[in-house]
């Protein structure tokens, strides 16, 4: 659906864009993470046929950039960071517009789907320029989709929203997904990442990681497990630690934390050890590394490397 060779872009002196190579599958929802000044926005433009890359290959629906881009912004919606509406006119009128370029065939009924959608229906006769920053952000969600794209890119769609207008959009966007619809979204919001995307992308210029949330989390980290006990003695560590599979086990706030590579294999030895040892297990988790984690661990490793 979306596919990068070595896409790359510099601006006078400047690398934005080194040698990006990724492939998004259709109906993938696909996370772009990286710091301000990654990149980021930049490969958004390359990919949409809003700028060319400086070298490089890539295609989005089959069509390559360079060569086929007018059908590719006929097929693709773009949400930008700081989406430009007709502030002059109403949010209704605004639709209809963009509508228009985009030769959609029924303008009236497209219209009025996303704006109920959106939840703006009622404020469709108010002009865009007095509408609040999630009011905007969303009716700039419904101009990216008039043309019913099977590919949009989504940059920063939650930014500088309140909680609730951020609540809406990420469930818009969830909902968007169960359509089989394919997202390219970036964002600041690792939270939502990790809930949202199949797949991410950790960049800062070039590309440092590619995969699940889950599988990133096992690459980078080792699996800890927290066993709850009514009472950690000191004999109760050492022999979790004479286990063969068993990398490390130390006793925290009261906690037994267990390092190894396959604990839904191996927790029910540690618990029976526990338990024949004269352990009260209370109840077994594992300690979860959030998304922050692991994109905090790739930018400070990539700034040291």
């Amino acid at each position: 659906m979306i596919e990068t060779q070595n896409l790359t872009k510099r601006f006078g002196d400047i690398l934005a864009v080194d040698r990006l190579t990724l492939k998004v599958e259709a109906g993938e929802v696909f996370g772009f993470l990286g710091p301000n000044g990654a990149g980021k926005t930049t490969t958004i433009r390359m990919l949409t046929a809003l700028i060319s890359p400086t070298s490089g290959d890539a295609a989005v629906l089959g069509c390559e950039i360079g060569r086929e881009d007018g059908q590719i912004r006929r097929q693709v919606g773009i949400l930008t960071e700081s989406p430009g509406l007709y502030d002059g006119l109403s949010a209704e009128r605004n639709l209809e517009f963009f509508a228009r370029l985009y030769e959609v065939e029924d303008i009236a009924e497209q219209v009025e789907r996303y704006l109920r959608m959106l939840g703006l229906w009622d404020r469709r006769a108010e002009a865009a320029g007095t509408f609040s920053k999630g009011m905007r952000q969303k009716l700039a969600i419904a101009r990216a989709l008039l043309h019913e794209p099977q590919v949009l890119f989504l940059d920063e769609p939650t930014s500088a929203l309140d909680p609730e207008a951020a609540h809406m959009v990420r469930e818009f966007i969830a909902s968007l997904k169960q359509e089989g619809r394919t997202i390219f979204l970036c964002t600041h919001n690792l939270d939502e990442a990790d809930r949202l995307c199949d797949r991410i992308a950790v960049f800062n210029t070039r590309l440092l990681a590619l995969d699940t949330p889950t599988d990133l989390r096992r690459q980078l980290y080792q699996r800890t497990v927290v066993f709850h006990l009514s009472q950690v003695e000191p004999r109760f560590v050492e022999l979790v630690r004479g286990l063969p599979f068993i990398r490390t086990a130390m006793e925290t706030e009261g906690k037994l934390l267990v390092a190894l590579d396959d604990p839904e294999r191996d927790n029910p030895t540690i618990v029976r050890t526990l338990v024949e040892a004269g352990a009260e297990v209370q109840f077994v988790g594992e300690l979860r590394r959030s998304l922050e984690d692991i994109y905090l661990k790739l930018i400070k490793e990539e700034h040291q490397g």
